[in-house]
């Protein structure tokens, strides 16, 4: 039965790839393969084993135990990124980022590179890198008026929000999983990859600054991309980033799951959302004398704009790496592939390659089910580095390339042609630069 179980998986995961060339959202598929997987284990009565980490070993249990102990990892993530989410749309709402983009004068196309590589680095590690990457391209649409030269920007700016992601327990949704599994700590993993991940920016930056793309000034006038600001965007706009970057610190004063700091960070931006816009505090009740009330709160309507089906991608990806980790699927492929390639580093840099390719999400999901390392291991640290960067060297391999992609409409072999090749050497001098410190710390 297990060679089933492995053909269902992938199976849907094929359908996951090609979710544009079958033209199905990839939820789909994620959440019929999950319901399929647990079903032939149920049906077929077959063994579950959790993995003790301890022990390094499979330890037997009931089917409806780690089923349950899978959900509640699962919604611990689940329940994080809704609370982050809601925080960057109720930011928006009031026009916050708007805040950044009148800060830009200069019409130096270098300069500019630097300013939105920066912006997406830092960006990227409060916000997520796909947040990022959608606010800066909003704004480089009204900043680069040529569509041609804001391309390249946009190619620069999913490495620089990627390498941004890598070194945040709250950048990047695989390095989050990493975080809320207990893989990784936040000041270990900002001391492992901080300096690697700055190295994977500033070399295919420093690179990209010469070549003929971003010579030269852009023709506009600054004073065109001024906008008016909301008066309390500003406001709102730096309580939510620094609500947000005070989830880890919320977490190592109270050791609770980081899901609760993130609950307690939108409560806080919330409560002042709702003052500041002068709305009634309405945010639980669904009568009908609340309806004018909600279509004017902001809570509500940023709820409304969560983006639910990558929420239920999650649900149904994670679980479904939990069940072939379950019937010790993962745990025995880890024996395998450590037989025959004994130095991980190895391991770890093809699952970098692959992530260029695959969705990270199920490779860290299937990682954090194969290796029974200790928590702040360097292999964690590594593997969060390889999943985050690596999806920048195929622009389908990250969801900031995704979603530059779309926005842009850019074509996946021009990305290649033109981008690629300062994403990979962005990341492999990332990971020979994390090799060579990782020692030392």
């Amino acid at each position: 039965m297990e060679t089933l179980v492995v053909a269902v998986f992938i199976i849907g995961y094929l359908a996951i790839t090609l979710e544009h060339t079958l033209k199905v959202d990839k939820l789909i598929p994620a959440l019929a393969m999950m319901a399929f997987l647990w079903s032939i284990i149920s049906l077929y009565h077959m063994p579950v084993f959790e993995v003790d980490t301890n022990l390094k070993k499979l330890v037997p249990t009931h089917l409806e135990e780690i089923l349950l102990h899978h959900l509640g990892k699962t919604a611990e993530i689940v329940v994080f990124l809704l609370g982050a989410m809601t925080i960057v749309e109720i930011i928006d709402y009031f026009n916050g980022f708007l805040t950044i983009k009148n800060f830009i004068k200069t019409k130096s196309k270098r300069k500019l590179l630097w300013i939105f590589a920066i912006l997406a680095f830092v960006l990227s590690a409060i916000i997520d890198n796909l947040t990022a990457t959608i606010v800066l391209i909003t704004i480089l649409q009204k900043v680069v008026p040529n569509r041609d030269t804001r391309i390249w920007f946009a190619g620069l700016i999913i490495i620089a929000a990627n390498a941004g992601g890598a070194w945040s327990p709250i950048g990047d949704v695989t390095t989050t999983m990493l975080w809320i599994g207990k893989k990784v700590t936040t000041i270990k993993l900002i001391s492992y990859l901080l300096i690697p991940s700055i190295v994977c920016l500033l070399v295919p930056i420093s690179v990209a600054s010469f070549l003929p793309a971003f010579k030269g000034n852009i023709t506009y006038n600054p004073e065109e991309i001024q906008e008016k600001v909301n008066k309390n965007g500003s406001i709102i706009l730096y309580l939510g980033l620094v609500s947000i970057i005070l989830v880890p610190v919320f977490k190592t004063i109270t050791h609770l799951p980081p899901y609760v700091g993130m609950m307690f960070s939108l409560a806080l931006v919330s409560t002042f959302a709702e003052i500041l816009s002068s709305t009634k505090i309405n945010i639980t009740s669904f009568d009908d004398q609340s309806d004018d009330a909600a279509n004017h709160s902001p809570v509500h309507k940023s709820l409304s704009k969560i983006e639910l089906p990558s929420i239920l991608f999650f649900l149904g990806i994670l679980l479904s790496v939990g069940a072939l980790e379950s019937i010790g699927v993962l745990f025995s492929f880890a024996d395998k592939l450590n037989f025959i390639f004994p130095n991980t580093d190895i391991v770890v840099v093809l699952l970098g390659v692959a992530s260029a390719v695959i969705d990270n999400v199920p490779l860290v999901a299937a990682s954090m089910g194969m290796f029974s390392q200790e928590i702040n291991n360097p292999l964690w640290h590594f593997i969060a580095f390889s999943a985050g960067t690596g999806g920048s060297m195929l622009i389908i391999g990250s969801a900031a390339g995704v979603v530059a992609m779309g926005m842009e409409k850019i074509d996946f072999f021009w990305y290649l042609k033109k981008i690629s090749w300062l994403a990979l050497i962005g990341f492999l001098s990332g990971a020979a630069t994390f090799i060579i410190i990782r020692d030392f710390i």
